[in-house]
């Protein structure tokens, strides 16, 4: 015998979808996958778009990224003070990061007279997001010249308040990336450019208050822009060596493991990607992970030697990368099917 409809319990069950059910659910979780842009961004500003970093916007239920720019089709201007004299750019993502569009340059309260931004490192923590910035203090023709990582906060990843200069191991340090240990507390990995490059570290039990360690945890090759997560069972780096992105494994944090090959090195086939990957973020979606890098298109080999717009420019790509016997590779003419959940990135 069928037992009657009982309606006080379909009442119940819609009333919990519609109000205990986070928004984020509905945001993410049921869309499918979502074919990625190739190349996935460039800046219609400058054209200049390097170093990416990506975050969940969780007021407006966006992607950002955030990245440096750089003033590539900008002529007669001077050594590098192309890369110079430019704020934070922003893009944003409606569609799990598939596809991103143009949005705004970040609204940063730390100005001297001339300065340029390099390298946002941007985290969530508790109720605030945190900026680990690049800030050079000036516009500079050549690279001799001080650059350093400042700490910024903000409540809605546009306008961000400065907390303080970090007081590392030089003058010269750039290119943060911060990652909690698993003792709740925090560490920057940073590039050190006075020495040679090399990668070091300082800590944090709170993200304000910093002590340099004094020491380098790679140094076996010069490099930039490291990036650190957890993927796998084993933690992981990677850095630019301007050969592809240097990879390196660890299972405490402070002594790293390179493999043998880098990843990104060898020029792909798609749209603006013929040319090898530089600085980069991953980000780790479930069991699947996904490197967010940059290519200059124009430097291939037809053009060595050429400094022009078509050998400065840059744009954003991303490849989904792959553990094989024990470590990272990256197929970046694969086509990357995604659709980011609301977690972590790292």
């Amino acid at each position: 015998m069928n037992k009657p409809f009982n309606s006080n319990r379909l009442y119940f069950f819609l009333f919990f979808v519609l109000f205990f059910l986070p928004t984020d659910f509905f945001a993410q979780e049921n869309l499918q996958d979502h074919l990625a842009s190739k190349p996935l961004f460039r800046d219609p500003i400058y054209d200049g778009a390097a170093d990416p970093t990506i975050i969940w916007n969780k007021e407006e239920k966006k992607w950002f990224m955030f990245y440096t720019n750089r003033r590539a089709n900008v002529d007669s201007i001077k050594g590098v003070r192309w890369v110079h004299g430019t704020r934070i750019g922003i893009a944003e993502s409606s569609d799990g990061g598939a596809t991103w569009k143009y949005r705004d340059t970040c609204d940063i309260q730390y100005r001297l007279t001339d300065y340029t931004h390099w390298a946002p490192e941007v985290i969530q923590y508790k109720n605030r997001y945190h900026m680990f910035l690049t800030y050079v203090p000036g516009v500079f023709s050549d690279w001799g010249h001080p650059r350093w990582i400042v700490h910024l906060t903000s409540k809605n990843l546009i306008n961000w308040k400065f907390e303080s200069k970090l007081k590392l191991s030089s003058e010269r340090c750039i290119d943060a990336c911060v990652f909690q240990l698993p003792d709740k507390t925090w560490r920057m990995y940073y590039n050190n450019e006075v020495d040679r490059k090399s990668i070091y570290y300082a800590d944090s039990p709170d993200l304000y208050k910093w002590t340099d360690s004094g020491k380098k945890v790679i140094a076996d090759q010069s490099g930039e822009g490291p990036n650190v997560f957890q993927w796998k069972g084993k933690y992981w780096m990677v850095v630019d060596n301007w050969r592809g992105l240097g990879v390196y494994s660890s299972d405490d944090l402070v002594n790293w493991k390179r493999q043998k090959n880098n990843i990104l090195q060898e020029p792909g086939k798609g749209l603006d990607d013929k040319a090898i990957g530089g600085h980069a973020d991953v980000v780790v979606n479930g069991d699947k992970a996904y490197i967010i890098y940059f290519t200059h298109p124009g430097r291939i080999q037809e053009n060595k030697g050429k400094n022009n717009y078509e050998t400065k420019r840059s744009s954003i790509q991303i490849a989904e990368l792959e553990y094989r016997d024990g470590e990272i590779v990256c197929d970046r003419d694969k086509p990357v099917y995604l659709n980011l959940s609301v977690q972590k990135k790292k």
